[in-house]
């Protein structure tokens, strides 16, 4: 799998930052959530599975690039 970058909305190269794959999808690195209530709200999560918090900004952000 190959990825190329889109975008954040950090500074200094720090995350959240997204990247598109040549497989269609998106990759988000960032911290993992750890928070214990907020992670027990999760469903169905598989082994190797992880949640990270992505600001509502950089989701529009991105949004607007990749669909214009």
């Amino acid at each position: 799998m190959r990825m190329r970058f889109l975008g954040s909305t950090s500074e200094a190269g720090a995350c959240p930052t997204l990247y598109e794959t040549d497989r269609g999808t998106i990759v988000v690195q960032g911290l993992q959530v750890t928070d214990p209530e907020a992670l027990a709200d999760l469903r169905d999560v598989l082994d190797g599975e992880g949640a990270v918090e992505v600001p509502r900004e950089l989701l529009v952000e991105i949004a607007r690039r990749v669909l214009a």
